[in-house]
């Protein structure tokens, strides 16, 4: 019975649960395992504990209780005497019966002083079966009796002969309809519980010390709620979040049917000036702006990020959790592992991978026959094809469902892919930075019979599934969308991809879980989407459509969404605008850009500046005129979002070097630049309180009119689409493609894919293609060396010279800081 319950309990098509069992089975067992919100019967701890503590609202008045109440009025002073009545129900009609003002005696049949009780009741109510023995005599005349012995359908009761002094009922009929109105309450309240509901948030509080400790000192010194309380607290539901620890859980997508008729809040992004490579604060600023919104404008927000790889982690660069007194914690659970997303994709594109190689081989070493038996065996002396093989014949105008119909030309097609290896484009991927594997050999082995190639390994997050996973919009699209994936071609040209590998529904499997966006929290308890990690050269570089879907639901019209594009807006907000936002439908409110002093000196002219190395004297003391030379990239960068008819402010993000002076000027030319507003922060070192006026003038911009636009049409010509964007946002004079890339152009146009958006892949570093021209570099012509497809993800990325898809690690890198301590199992040494 309990295990019925239970998988009851986890039915959302059930919304209550009724028992009917023998009196014997009534047991505290099987009553608490009803869950509380689908207990109709109110008979479980938890309803009962609502019920005594006088929660109405909260709890539902077992039946029967309700029923005895229905029949008796007037009850105040009166003597109420609950014979052989006990257990939960017998404590809910002791708790209705004193709320109403009665004074009650409980007693089982064979109590030695129950006569004397029956001959002062002034109501009997009688929860079980009176034994012979007991005569109706010992009631006194005008004695109200209810019978409530359990069995709800029945109205049986055992007094021997008719009292006729002395009222009788049967409650049985009256519970069953006391029964039926509990299960309308119920429903009623689930009918309200899958409605929005206001968010009742308990913000963290900060202390901010100075000098400001490290980011893992910071995170570690903050308590964060469990992550049910936050889940409950912004509206989530119980049956929407699967938890992952104490800190982390899923969001299922279940969520966007039900909050489907809510209007969505405003959608901000937050973009940056071209970066030094020591970045900007861009992740930094938008959790310091959510914390200023929530936690101290009492605005509900949501920041949506990127999921870090641990590449970088353990490289050079460290991880992505914001930093200072605005950052997402745990950190070192945000950095490591997450929920699995990132081993979800590398195990997916490498099955991918090993079916790709795997077919050549089979193909190059089986007859025709061989691999039809093979592909199609006989199982329990049949033979069938599978969805996925059945989908494959109609691909290829073979209308046939019978494995033994097919002629030997069309066994021929079905079985032979023709792989041509020298376009295979698909990688293998890890998670981490290893140089040696940009270049390797593989099919050495005497069992892969000779068939050897050259490939390489990518960084995991720079395989297209991560690029599908942040641009999908539901697992049907993601299965589709995996299916598209182009892997090589064939050797007659045409595409050849994962289903015609016969592989979708298994990516699609190991993809079921990562779907879905990781909840978790700011440094002041304000919630986080981190979902999907894309690379921001050869990918669109933010992160995912759903996650942004899912919060704009659960903010409220009033509410903010804060998302990050990577790199500079260039780059990374150009890609948003023009890729994500066709694939969402959505519309962004406010464009949030983020520059600093120090990048803006960098473009004036000041020295190089190299991560690891201590800043040139340039780059800590005051200098005005470097900063107003530098301001020219910043200048464009504006003009670059107004292309799209996008508000735009720009947040400086505030360092303890810069000068009063200099934070004006660059204030004073963003506004002059046509910026609605320019705001210093200092969030990095406050919190929340110093984005306040950050978020002030963002809540004000997203009120102005907003004439949102994309850059191109999608039926232009590949190459004219490459043109626009290099000479309207990058500033080139020209484009100039190889002979490589312009075949490749003619290639993916000829086979279909030409009304793609492109996703150029170049340089973060400078607004043209060498990462030494600062500032706004002008008359370029952009070199196109290569141009590739990800037709699954949707886009075609022209390579601007060359463009590394798997790290190194440096001399020294952060692994050599990072530890974890035995005793307390703490992590260290993470950035």
């Amino acid at each position: 019975i309990v295990h019925e319950i239970l998988r009851l309990n986890e039915d959302p098509n059930v919304q209550g649960l009724a028992l009917d069992l023998p009196e014997s089975l009534y047991s505290s067992k099987v009553l608490n395992a009803v869950k509380p919100e689908k207990d109709v019967d109110g008979l479980s701890d938890v309803n009962l504990g609502r019920l005594v503590r006088g929660d109405a609202c909260d709890c539902l008045v077992p039946p029967t209780a309700c029923a005895v109440m229905e029949l008796l009025k007037d009850l105040s002073g009166k003597t109420v005497l609950l014979v052989g009545a006990g257990g939960a129900a017998g404590a809910a009609l002791t708790c209705v019966l004193q709320r109403e003002g009665a004074a009650t005696l409980s007693c089982p049949w064979d109590a030695p002083q129950l006569q004397n009780k029956l001959l002062h009741a002034d109501v009997v109510v009688v929860g079980s079966r009176k034994p012979d023995d007991v005569p109706v005599s010992w009631i006194k005349p005008g004695t109200a009796i209810i019978s409530c012995s359990h069995g709800l359908l029945s109205e049986e009761h055992n007094y021997g002969q008719q009292n006729n002094h002395a009222a009788e009922n049967t409650v049985g009929s009256l519970a069953i309809a006391m029964r039926m109105q509990n299960m309308v309450k119920n429903t009623e309240r689930w009918i309200r519980s899958q409605q929005y509901r206001k968010w009742d948030l308990r913000c963290l509080k900060l202390q901010p010390l100075s000098p400001v400790p490290s980011d893992i000192e910071i995170s570690r010194a903050q308590s964060p709620k469990a992550v049910d309380v936050l889940a409950k607290e912004i509206g989530l539901l119980t049956d929407e979040i699967e938890i992952y620890g104490q800190t982390k859980a899923k969001v299922r997508l279940s969520l966007l049917e039900r909050l489907k008729d809510q209007p969505d809040g405003k959608y901000v992004l937050v973009a940056g000036i071209t970066p030094t490579p020591l970045g900007e604060g861009k992740s930094t600023v938008t959790i310091g702006l959510v914390q200023a919104l929530t936690a101290h404008l009492n605005i509900n927000s949501f920041a949506c990020l990127r999921q870090p790889s641990q590449g970088p982690t353990f490289g050079v660069k460290g991880g992505a959790a914001g930093g200072g007194y605005a950052q997402v914690i745990p950190m070192e659970e945000f950095n490591l592992h997450l929920t699995g997303d990132i081993h979800a994709i590398t195990a997916a594109n490498n099955l991918l991978a090993a079916a790709i190689d795997a077919r050549i081989l089979h193909e190059n070493t089986q007859s025709d026959k061989a691999l039809y038996n093979r592909l199609v065996p006989v199982v329990n002396g049949m033979r069938g094809f599978s969805a996925i093989q059945l989908a494959r014949l109609r691909r290829l105008g073979i209308n046939k469902t019978d494995p033994g119909t097919l002629t030997e030309d069309e066994i021929s097609k079905f079985v032979r892919l023709n792989i041509d290896p020298s376009t295979i484009t698909w990688q293998r991927v890890v998670d981490t930075n290893d140089r040696f594997l940009r270049k390797i050999t593989v099919g050495q082995a005497n069992t892969e019979k000779g068939f050897v190639r050259q490939a390489q390994f990518d960084i995991a997050v720079a395989s297209e599934i991560m690029a599908i996973l942040a641009l999908t919009t539901s697992l049907q699209d993601m299965k589709e969308r995996l299916g598209k994936m182009v892997v090589a071609n064939d050797k007659k040209g045409e595409p050849v991809t994962a289903e015609d590998l016969g592989v979708t529904g298994a990516l699609a499997v190991l993809m079921k879980d990562a779907i879905k966006p990781t909840l978790m929290q700011t440094l002041e308890g304000t919630p986080v989407f981190v979902h999907a990690g894309p690379f921001a050269n050869i990918a669109h570089g933010n992160s995912s459509v759903l996650a942004d879907k899912i919060a704009l639901k659960l903010v409220g019209e009033k509410g903010f969404v804060v998302t990050e594009a990577g790199f500079g807006a260039d780059i990374g907000m150009e890609k948003f605008f023009n890729i994500k936002c066709r694939a969402s439908g959505l519309v962004p409110s406010v464009v949030v850009l983020v520059a600093t002093v120090r990048a803006l000196k960098m473009h004036g002219g000041g020295p190089n500046v190299t991560a690891g190395a201590p800043l040139k004297k340039e780059y800590t003391e005051e200098n005005l005129q470097l900063v107003a030379d530098g301001c020219c990239n910043l200048q464009k960068q504006i003009q670059i979002t107004q292309l799209f008819g996008v508000p735009v402010v720009v947040a400086l993000n505030v360092f303890k070097t810069d000068s009063p002076a200099e934070v004006d000027l660059v204030c004073k030319i963003a506004k002059q630049s046509g910026a609605f507003d320019a705001v210093p922060c200092n969030h990095w070192s406050a919190g929340g309180r110093g984005a306040v006026k950050l978020a002030q003038a963002v809540e004000k911009a997203a009120n102005q009119k907003n004439s949102f636009k994309y850059l191109y049409s999608l039926e232009l010509p590949i190459v004219e689409k490459i043109r626009l964007i290099a000479q309207k946002v990058y500033g080139a004079q020209d484009i100039e493609l190889s002979p490589a890339a312009q075949s490749q152009v003619d290639r993916y146009t000829r086979q279909g894919f030409g009304n793609l958006p492109i996703c150029m892949a170049k340089t973060h570093l400078s607004l043209s293609h060498q990462p030494e021209r600062k500032g706004v570099p002008t008359g370029f012509i952009l070199p196109i060396s290569d141009v590739r497809a990800s037709i699954g993800a949707g886009f075609i990325y022209p390579l601007v010279g060359t463009m590394s898809t798997m790290p190194g690690l440096p001399t020294r890198p952060c692994f050599y800081d990072i530890d974890l301590d035995p005793v307390t199992e703490e992590v260290k040494g993470l950035f």
